[in-house]
């Protein structure tokens, strides 16, 4: 079912449409797009104002979209067809463009309509594309104002749909401009506002994925409104899933072990293409699905769509692994379990995990994962040499996290990934970096849904606005142990993690006394390098570490020492902990002004 434009028959709507997919309609002329998604009815709403008639349709513009077919029955459909035959299926004309297929046509009337435009074209003009259509944007753009104008005079009423915008008006600098990305843009952003346009039934759809791929004063005009598409909830899920398989569910239940509503809950983040291939699999190829085949797929799935920029948490290690770190452990044990029992309203927006190098803070994430029953995934380098690329990185993976809340997001070196607004001479992508983390991060609906880790040796190098209550509100501290009982628990958990089968009693002192300073990092080290000459001897060892072996490593092992960095790291992540039984006791009692004024001259030093 078509909407109805402003000069057919039907008057325009006088009310907004409530958020909800099932309210009511808010007015008799919403009825007929009650089956319509909401960013369509939003679409519709803001259409029928008559002051707008350029949109930009962005996120999830590769999938299928849910609507109705003639008789009334629901189905799913391309974008495109969305477009054509319902959405604009009241327009006189509707014409599509892109770079590479160039300029199409919603049906054979319009096309020929347009070859008969075209053929006075090239007569006024001296030009032959009746014979070869251009596919360059000025030039198309230039016989498509032409092909309006004429129409709209006629009182024609006429969508023009543009996908891969970003192609047509990339996200650059204005000094970066070529002439014809220029001339582009002119041509685009005169429409929005061309007084023929305005007054007539006339719309101007430009696609693309990423809302920061496109140049920004398009995106930030007054005149053109911003529509975003989002992968479908739970909800529309399993409505796609009963859809697809009418009459045939038993089929699928022959071959699954997941039922229905499972699979709708625990493919977060897909979209309906792959949810049908998911499917599909199923079916024709009979392939098993399992929980744990499920969970496969869904990993590769949405690390392909993040580029590879998102990497999925895996892991068989839970707290248990983690030596030391007691009050740490137990805040996380209990935000786990805080997760598990349906209270996110209690959880922080995010942790700062802070601590000098060593310390085990990547590791302690990483067995937090097998404990909250929620994913987690890291965020990779997302960051490119390309004007606008990194933005447009950013802003996918950032969709694709909402999508899939709940999860766990790790961030590790946060101190060198995040930007910063001061920072100058990257052409202000650390700035754009920046502000779209700090708002992500700062969105009252995320808390206890997507859970940021920012994870650094170096906290005092991360804006403040990051760190502050609302963003990364609890600051756990990661320190070297102090006591013997911390260091031997370290050691027997190192041990255990490289296969050395040793007793404490038979392990050298110097390991445990605490006259030299151990991370988890350096005794694992000096393990393997135990290892190493165990398996390289041709004795009675067996190539077993033994107490002698081990005692000859430790007696020969250096350390990297890096000790004004270490006590750097070490002073700042006292100062970011917000919790006073997170820090060693040594760390409690000592004047806080004391410690700034040492961190100031540590910089200095180094």
């Amino acid at each position: 079912m078509a909407t109805t434009s402003p000069q057919a028959s039907e008057p325009r709507p006088q009310h907004e449409p409530r958020p909800a997919d099932t309210s009511p309609p808010a007015s008799p002329f919403e009825a007929p797009i009650q089956h319509y998604p909401a960013w369509a009815r939003e679409f519709a709403r803001k259409y029928f104002t008559k002051t707008i008639t350029q949109f930009i349709l962005y996120g999830n513009v590769r999938d299928l979209v849910p609507t109705v077919d003639e008789q009334g029955e629901p189905t799913y459909v391309p974008l495109r067809e969305f477009l054509n035959d319902d959405l604009f299926a009241a327009r006189d004309l509707t014409l599509f463009y892109d770079r590479s297929t160039g300029i199409h046509f919603g049906d054979k009337t319009t096309q020929a309509d347009f070859n008969r435009a075209l053929s006075g074209y090239d007569t006024i003009f001296g030009t032959d594309y009746a014979r070869r259509l251009p596919k360059d944007p000025v030039r198309v753009l230039s016989v498509l104002e032409n092909y309006f104008r004429l129409r709209l005079a006629e009182g024609k009423r006429i969508a023009c749909i543009i996908d891969y915008a970003e192609t047509i008006a990339p996200m650059a600098e204005a000094s970066m401009y070529s002439a014809e990305d220029r001339n582009a843009l002119v041509f685009l952003q005169k429409w929005s506002h061309d007084a023929l346009f305005m007054r007539s039934d006339f719309t101007i759809c430009l696609i693309t994925e990423n809302l920061n791929d496109l140049n920004q004063q398009l995106v930030q005009s007054p005149y053109t409104a911003e529509i975003f598409i989002p992968l479908p909830d739970e909800d529309a899920r399993l409505k796609f899933v009963h859809w697809y398989l009418r009459g045939r569910t038993d089929a699928f239940r022959a071959h699954s072990s997941v039922s229905l509503e499972a699979l709708a809950k625990n493919t977060a983040g897909l979209d309906y293409i792959q949810l049908r291939t998911i499917l599909a699999d199923v079916l024709e190829n009979r392939t098993e699905l399992t929980f744990d085949v499920l969970a496969e797929i869904k990993k590769e799935f949405i690390e392909a769509d993040a580029y590879g920029l998102l990497e999925f948490i895996e892991t068989d290690y839970n707290l248990d692994m983690v030596a030391g770190h007691a009050m740490a452990k137990e805040h996380l044990r209990q935000a786990a379990q805080a997760l598990r029992n349906g209270r996110p309203d209690v959880m922080p927006m995010g942790y700062l995990v802070a601590g000098p190098v060593g310390t085990g803070k990547t590791f302690l994430i990483t067995c937090f994962a097998g404990e909250i029953g929620i994913p987690m995934v890291k965020l990779k380098n997302f960051r490119s040499q390309w004007q606008g690329v990194t933005e447009g990185n950013l802003e996918k993976i950032l969709n694709l996290l909402e999508a899939m809340t709940p999860v766990a997001v790790m961030i590790d070196e946060a101190d060198a990934a995040l930007g910063d607004r001061d920072v100058q001479g990257d052409s202000g992508v650390s700035k754009r970096v920046f502000g779209q983390i700090a708002s992500f991060m700062s969105n009252p609906k995320h808390r206890g849904r997507v859970i940021f880790f920012l994870v650094t040796a170096r906290p005092d190098l991360m804006p403040v606005d990051l760190k502050r209550q609302g963003r990364a509100e609890e600051h756990l501290a990661l320190f070297y142990p102090s006591t013997r009982t911390e260091r031997e628990e370290l050691l027997t958990v190192m041990m255990v993690r490289t296969g050395v089968d040793l007793a404490l009693e038979a392990v050298p002192d110097a390991l445990l006394n605490g006259e030299r300073t151990f991370s988890g990092a350096d005794m694992e080290a000096l393990l393997t390098r135990a290892k190493f000459r165990a398996a390289a001897r041709d004795d009675q060892s067996n190539g077993q570490v033994t107490t002698d072996i081990l005692q000859e490593v430790v007696d020969d092992f250096i350390p990297p020492t890096y000790p004004l960095e270490v006590e750097l790291q070490t002073l700042v992540a006292v100062l970011e902990c917000t919790s006073q039984a997170l820090l060693p006791e040594q760390y409690r009692s000592m004047d806080r002004e004391a410690i700034v004024r040492r961190v100031e001259e540590l910089k200095r030093l180094i």
